[in-house]
């Protein structure tokens, strides 16, 4: 008998088989020890979500559609490139698992979030973060402790006043997040609902933000959109997956017309990428329940997750010659 694969292991070409960890990835249980240079992270939690609840399965949607790529590797066939293989064959990537969500306790869990946020930076390690919805990612930004950049794609601004006690939730992030000291900018990327605020609108602009909207993106290109980034300074990127245009995303509560096209989201994150240094990114928003049965959604979660964790790995290595 030849040496037959018995069991689905990282290599497996069966997206129904194996543990459903990002990319087949191995798991770490101890946070303090965390032997990858990137760590997976999912954030159950969509209770910050005020009009469809389910964006809590996300995390394990996009890792269950990870299994799809099969071969250990990433195979770009536009370019003819692979991405990931030595990063999957040398468990540079690991999956922490979820965070324990505490119900009903925002407070306490996005606390929960921060630091284990701290804990991988700490070690020098890239978070990649799986939501839940938008609430998580002031919380992980409030993690780090060295100034940087933040880039949101969105179709919304999430940029609403607290209200009501209202702190944790997915529309208040980006305004919680301008109070931060080491946020050194914001550009809110794709933004385009008709259902954001002019006050609020006004507010983000008054305070820094760059809005960029599909208008200048399509009339510039996707990836002539970064003048306005310093070269090579640390920037944390955010991807709500209704910057994707609606049609693309049935399973997404949030969704709305004129969004990114693959295409056009994947030059936008290449070439954020090859201008600035990543040192972190969340997915976020995907909610599996109102997916269609092929679960479209999911799936274009995990292919612009390990895309763009693709690109990031290829530019770290060519650094490192």
């Amino acid at each position: 008998m030849k040496s037959d694969r018995l069991i689905a292991g990282s290599d497996a070409n069966r997206g129904y088989s194996g543990i459903p960890t990002f990319l087949r990835s191995k798991i770490c249980e101890n946070l303090d020890a965390i032997n990858a240079s990137y760590a997976v992270l999912g954030v159950p939690y969509d209770e910050g979500s005020p009009f469809v609840g389910g964006s809590r399965f996300c995390a394990r949607a996009v890792r269950e559609h990870s299994l799809r790529f099969g071969g250990g590797a990433i195979y770009d066939i536009e370019n003819n490139k692979e991405y990931l293989r030595d990063a999957i064959s040398s468990n540079a990537i690991t999956d922490l698992g979820d965070i324990d969500i505490t119900p009903s306790r925002a407070d306490v869990t996005m606390d929960k979030l921060t630091t284990v946020i701290q804990k991988i930076i700490y070690q020098g390690i890239l978070p990649i973060v799986l939501g839940g919805d938008h609430t998580i990612t002031y919380p992980v930004v409030r993690g780090f402790n060295k100034p940087l950049h933040v880039v949101q794609f969105d179709a919304h601004m999430d940029y609403s006043k607290i209200e009501e006690g209202m702190t944790y939730t997915n529309s208040t992030s980006f305004r919680l997040l301008h109070e931060l000291d080491h946020v050194k900018s914001l550009s809110q990327v794709g933004v385009r609902s008709m259902r954001d605020q002019k006050s609020d609108v006004n507010d983000a602009l008054n305070n820094g933000s760059r809005i960029i909207k599909m208008s200048e993106i399509r009339e510039k290109g996707a990836e002539n959109i970064w003048k306005h980034m310093p070269n090579g300074e640390d920037c944390y990127v955010t991807v709500d997956i209704d910057a994707y245009d609606m049609s693309l995303v049935p399973g997404c509560v949030s969704a709305e017309p004129n969004g990114f096209y693959f295409d056009e989201l994947k030059k936008a994150l290449k070439s954020l990428n090859d201008k600035m240094n990543i040192v972190g990114f969340d997915f976020v928003e995907v909610n599996p329940k109102l997916d269609v049965g092929t679960n479209v959604t999911s799936y274009l979660g995990a292919l612009t997750v390990a895309m763009f964790l693709g690109f990031i790995d290829e530019k770290k290595r060519l650094k490192l010659g």
